[in-house]
């Protein structure tokens, strides 16, 4: 194999891992063994019939824990910005009969939210994809009502960390002092921060963190 067709081997294999590794509908028991979502919900103190959003959603892994959680009552917007993705989503929700999901495929710089609706917004291992941060986080205050809290929950590879944000987000990685300050000059209060939360995939080497935020 010449190294042209070796290199496009190699991108197609990472692009494919990227994009499907622990998000497809067939990890999803395999991700429930590591990744804690009651302690999540329990710092966000969800309740049912809450009215909460999943930005960057894939297909729909958190966004299918959430509406078991809230009930029929609540509501669960699911935002993602390829149309592949919610489809995918929105199979999975009809082949559980979950009625409460709504998907919304959203831009780049504007996850199109209901204005002051939201109880609850949660962007998890998405922020650090995220060129335009402050917009983002600015439509994202718009929606939430009074009182309404955002959770952000990111990792930050231990060969990144100190560096600097673009060092860190081309890792696919970001830490929390970065977005703490973002938030806060945004308008939100931070109300909890845990500096270490659990390794995403159980590895180590991904240590996670999260931040909630109050409007």
């Amino acid at each position: 194999m010449d190294k042209f067709n070796l290199y496009s081997t190699l991108m197609f294999l990472f692009i494919s891992w990227s994009s499907f590794g622990q998000y497809v509908e067939d990890d999803w028991a395999e991700r429930d063994t590591w990744m804690d979502v009651n302690t999540i919900f329990d710092l966000l103190q969800l309740k049912e019939g809450d009215q909460v959003a999943d930005i960057g959603c894939h297909e729909g892994y958190l966004s299918v824990h959430l509406s078991k959680y809230i009930g029929d009552n609540g509501r669960v917007y699911a935002v993602d910005v390829r149309k592949d993705r919610l489809e995918s989503l929105d199979a999975y929700a009809k082949k559980r009969k979950l009625k409460n999901i709504k998907t919304i495929h959203g831009d780049y710089d504007n996850p199109k939210l209901p204005k002051n609706t939201l109880d609850v917004v949660i962007i998890m291992d998405t922020y650090h994809e995220m060129e335009d941060y402050m917009e983002i986080l600015n439509h994202v205050r718009a929606a939430l009502k009074t009182g309404g809290k955002l959770l952000i929950l990111e990792k930050v590879r231990e060969r990144v960390k100190g560096k600097s944000r673009s060092q860190q987000t081309a890792a696919h990685s970001l830490g929390l002092s970065y977005v703490k300050k973002e938030l806060e000059e945004t308008g939100f209060t931070i109300s909890a921060a845990i500096d270490y939360f659990l390794d995403w995939e159980e590895n180590p080497q991904k240590p996670t963190w999260i931040l909630v935020a109050t409007k």
